[in-house]
């Protein structure tokens, strides 16, 4: 098993100042980068296999692709509610954000829980957190009921006027992701849709348009 000197010693050997460079034009923050592409970290987590251990010893770095390589080798039953809360108060870029909830957060067993209390923080990407982890649940999850997904189109109205990039882009996330899940949901996701684009605001009226032109197509 690669330790977690190994592993850093390896993304060292490996960044990439270009691909920091170029981070930032796509809204990503450089800071605390190696300039590593996720399919490397991707091969890098398969041959290192789950760790919880592992895990929490990389996110400490604060590296960023090292965080990110984190949540790939992380066991989400071990996964604890206060680590949660540690992670996501650490995030400082979309992609980290992003990362996190698909390969971990939304697997563990307080997925839901979380997605909806985030959606009420201020923090932008504690919030985005939120939405993001319901995108990624109606795609992951395949076995939950259209129950499960019913309180979270009340929160996507609530916070469709939080005009931040981010977070409007991670609302439209949920709500397209939920609509794409099946029949139901997609009638009550455009639904929703129509109403959040009667709200006088420039991020709803993004948000509506955003879900309508990709839910219209199924």
């Amino acid at each position: 098993m690669l330790t977690r000197d190994q592993i850093l010693a390896r993304l060292q050997e490996q960044s990439n100042p270009e691909v920091i460079q170029g981070m930032a034009r796509f809204g990503v923050n450089p800071a605390h980068a190696l300039g590593i592409n996720i399919p490397v970290l991707r091969k890098l987590a398969r041959e290192t296999g789950k760790n919880h251990t592992l895990a929490t010893e990389l996110w400490s770095t604060g590296i960023h692709e090292v965080r990110i390589l984190a949540s790939m080798i992380d066991e989400p039953r071990r996964v604890s509610p206060q680590q949660m809360e540690e992670w996501v108060n650490d995030f400082d870029s979309w992609d980290v954000c992003d990362q996190v909830c698909g390969n971990l957060f939304d697997k563990t067993p307080c997925a839901y829980e979380k997605s909806r209390e985030w959606c009420h923080r201020e923090r932008e990407f504690v919030r985005r957190a939120g939405f993001v982890i319901m995108a990624y649940l109606a795609v992951h999850d395949k076995k939950a009921l259209d129950e499960a997904f019913l309180p979270f189109f009340p929160l996507i109205q609530q916070y469709a006027t939080d005009e931040r990039n981010f977070v409007k882009k991670g609302v439209s996330w949920a709500l397209r992701q939920m609509g794409k899940r099946n029949s139901h949901l997609r009638t009550l996701a455009i639904q929703q849709a129509e109403v959040i684009a009667q709200i006088d605001s420039k991020a709803a009226r993004w948000i509506a348009k955003d879900a309508l032109k990709e839910l219209s197509q199924y």
